[in-house]
């Protein structure tokens, strides 16, 4: 039988593999973070008919005479040219600009995945469209988050929907008292401090002025479950010439609050106040909180997650809490990742182990919410694609059709 027929065969069955790689792609066109694949060819070994000689005497060297046997697949790669970003606007939409893949677990095994359309389950954990939960590492404390830990959690929202209501402990005022009051007068700016409870009660911060250097200050409430304010440490402020507060002029202090425990249990502090943020120039008095601490209590309202993946709550209080952060794996070799379906890798011994840390962080890229990553499907170096390789075919079956002309013209030869 003749060898270009087994070599045509080859090439049918692998221009047939590559027709079905292309048409993978093409039907993934609109995948959220598909990657495309390419396939490769590489020549089956050859036949060698006469081997190389070497020159002797008078006479050259002749070259090997060999026969080519077909075709092979070389490889199937899987390309990971970053896709484009769709604009959804929902915060839970997530896309990674640059390397990295997010981190999901199904209970039995972890994945890597780059299609980031997330949402939150009636559990309130962050999972995939087929119920893989997002891994990160969860805040203890509602202001940071510990990513040295090694320990993967599913990022949930279970204990956070309600923020616990904590007492005022901690208030900073600063702004400017106007260099033109007059000796005696007074200025009074209003606060709000929270109880143990979650209530808010307004004290008032009364500044008078001395003498053209010193403002004394005094805080008093005509809240009905305040019966009374205490300040412990110097209730006078010193200034400058320069109008800043003079150089061991103590401008802070403790505030007691005394309830009226006819009406409540709750209670206040003790609040720590710093005033040395003041200032005393000549434009108009302006007083604010520069910080304060201390909240009624709040029920969750929203989700904001930014681009190194921070997970925050923001609260009907108006108080925002940090949740958690979506960690990011990064790998020496892509390609190595074995596809399993549902957009999903797992690692191989090829890709090397999973590089996980925070998004932002080392070669991990940085993450747009809101944004989803597109297919990577290029359509029109698919289309040429899908040409050669049914030209290719059609080349292929031909072979065998003239390899069978020829075996029939062998045969008609004995007539």
């Amino acid at each position: 039988m003749l060898r270009s027929m087994y070599s045509a065969i080859s090439g049918l069955q692998a221009h047939q593999a590559r027709l079905d790689v292309i048409g993978n792609n093409i039907a993934n066109v609109n995948t959220v973070g598909y990657k495309a694949s390419r396939m490769t060819f590489k020549e089956i070994f050859s036949q060698t008919i006469k081997g190389a000689s070497a020159p002797q005497g008078n006479g050259g060297g002749t070259n090997p005479q060999q026969i080519g046997l077909g075709v092979a697949i070389a490889s199937i790669d899987t390309l990971f040219t970053r896709g484009g970003a769709q604009r959804t606007d929902n915060p839970t939409d997530l896309s990674i600009d640059g390397n990295g893949f997010f981190i999901v677990s199904n209970g039995e095994s972890i994945l890597y995945t780059r299609a980031g359309n997330f949402s939150f389950d009636s559990n309130g954990d962050l999972v995939t469209p087929d119920g893989y939960k997002v891994l990160g590492w969860m805040s203890t404390d509602g202001k940071t988050v510990n990513t040295d830990t090694g320990n993967l959690v599913p990022i949930s929202l279970k204990n956070w929907f309600g923020m616990e209501p904590s007492t005022t402990t901690q208030l900073e005022i600063g702004g400017n008292l106007n260099a033109s009051t007059g000796i005696g007068q007074s200025i009074s700016y209003n606060i709000i401090v929270y109880d143990t409870q979650g209530g808010s009660h307004v004290a008032t911060i009364t500044f008078t002025r001395q003498d053209p250097n010193t403002w004394n200050w005094s805080v008093s409430s005509q809240d009905p479950y305040i019966s009374s304010v205490s300040v412990a440490g110097s209730t006078a402020i010193t200034f400058g010439a320069d109008g800043k507060i003079a150089p061991n002029t103590q401008a802070t202090g403790t505030l007691t609050f005394n309830m009226n425990t006819a009406v409540t249990n709750a209670q206040i502090g003790p609040v720590n106040i710093d005033l040395s943020k003041l200032t005393m120039f000549s434009t108009e008095t302006d007083l604010r909180e520069l910080s304060k601490n201390g909240n009624e209590a709040g029920s969750l309202q929203s989700i904001n997650i930014d681009k190194y993946g921070v997970v925050s709550g923001i609260y009907s209080n108006g108080r925002r809490q940090v949740i958690g952060q979506i960690a990011l794996a990064d790998f020496q070799n892509p390609m190595g990742l074995e596809k399993v379906g549902n957009t999903m890798f797992i690692n191989t011994v090829n890709s090397g182990e999973p590089m996980i840390g925070a998004a932002g962080s080392g070669t991990r890229g940085s993450i747009n919410p809101g944004t989803l990553e597109m297919s990577n499907v290029n359509l029109a170096n698919e289309f040429v694609d899908m040409i050669t390789t049914q030209r290719g075919f059609q080349a292929n079956a031909k072979v065998i059709t003239v390899s069978d002309e020829m075996l029939q013209d062998l045969v008609n030869m004995k007539r």
